[in-house]
């Protein structure tokens, strides 16, 4: 009998990595889950065991290094050995560099960046020895090019992309067959922009285009399957990564005249409402956020993105099939 793939998600609670346990749950894996709110994480559970599935619920603040390996742990010892590790937690601040306190931006970094390292750590503990294995760190077009307003953030996400490149080249030199996988995402409607601290003065808001969180757990339960350096979701966050390259002055000029404005909704903002930096924001709160008529459920970029070496097959197989009738 084929053993059951084991997949621990952290910020499995709501958002993209809710809709990633969703992904996963269907194809029959079995989850650990990962995150603080303990509301989201007992529903996650709920839906994985109705479509047949096993789940341990794991409430954990990924900052606490000790509590990531001990979630590890429980894991390995109550559903098997991990084959799969999505790293997806993260919180942000919605604000100007200089009104940001030192204390909420470390905390950010602490999440959204050290969350990762800690996640990565735990998961290698076991793969490495096994020798087999698959990280999926949840990227995204700001790890590479930065807007205003979410300093902190962009920051944990350019962290990401340097650590899991260093992490990458050791496994490489020391032969280890446990592969690493970055998933950069566009623009998400998730909850986070309900609960994320603001100072702006008026709501949220993703950049359009959005794109509802099971475009992107689609791309991640996919790359976990595949052995791919990269993938990118959405052609706005390719073309995005693509402009910072070759253009970046460009694109600096470009964030800052828009990037302001588009991050915000037209309707102001209650600053007195609860926010998750800290604690998380009590409730179930499920994958979608608040732009779902907005939000597009597909994507052909990423469609053909994550079948390219199909395409590139079938290219040479034309081509060496015009080449064979040349011959003849």
């Amino acid at each position: 009998m084929e053993r059951r793939q084991i997949v621990v998600v952290t910020g499995a609670s709501a958002g993209v990595g809710r809709a990633t346990v969703r992904a996963f749950a269907k194809a029959g894996a079995w989850l650990g889950l990962i995150a603080r709110g303990t509301d989201g994480l007992f529903a996650a559970r709920d839906e994985v065991e109705a479509l047949g599935g096993r789940a341990l619920v794991l409430p954990c603040d990924v900052a606490d290094a000790a509590a990531v390996e001990a979630a590890a742990e429980r894991v390995e010892r109550e559903l098997g050995p991990i084959d799969v590790w999505v790293n997806d937690a993260m919180t942000s601040v919605f604000s100007p560099f200089l009104e940001t306190t030192p204390e909420e931006f470390e905390r950010v970094i602490q999440v959204s960046l050290l969350g990762y390292v800690h996640g990565t750590r735990a998961a290698l503990r076991h793969m490495v020895p096994r020798n087999r294995g698959h990280v999926v760190q949840v990227s995204s077009a700001l790890a590479f090019r930065s807007i205003p307003l979410q300093s902190a953030y962009c920051t944990a996400k350019h962290g990401i992309v340097g650590f899991t490149e260093a992490v990458r080249t050791e496994l490489l030199h020391e032969g280890i067959d446990v592969h690493l996988t970055m998933v950069h995402l566009p623009a998400v409607d998730t909850p986070q922009f309900g609960w994320v601290k603001s100072r702006l003065p008026r709501r949220p808001q993703p950049v359009p285009p959005i794109f509802a969180p099971e475009v992107a757990a689609r791309a991640i339960h996919r790359a976990a399957g595949m052995r791919r350096r990269d993938v990118t979701v959405g052609f706005s966050a390719w073309r995005a990564i693509l402009a910072d390259k070759f253009a970046p002055r460009l694109t600096d000029h470009l964030a800052a005249r828009f990037g302001w404005e588009g991050q915000m909704t037209d309707e102001p903002d209650h600053h007195d409402r609860p926010f998750n930096l800290w604690k998380p924001v009590p409730g179930d709160h499920g994958a979608s956020g608040s732009f779902t008529d907005r939000a597009a459920r597909s994507s052909p970029f990423t469609w053909l993105n994550l079948r390219r070496g199909w395409f590139a097959g079938a290219a040479a197989l034309l081509g060496l099939g015009g080449l064979a009738r040349r011959r003849t």
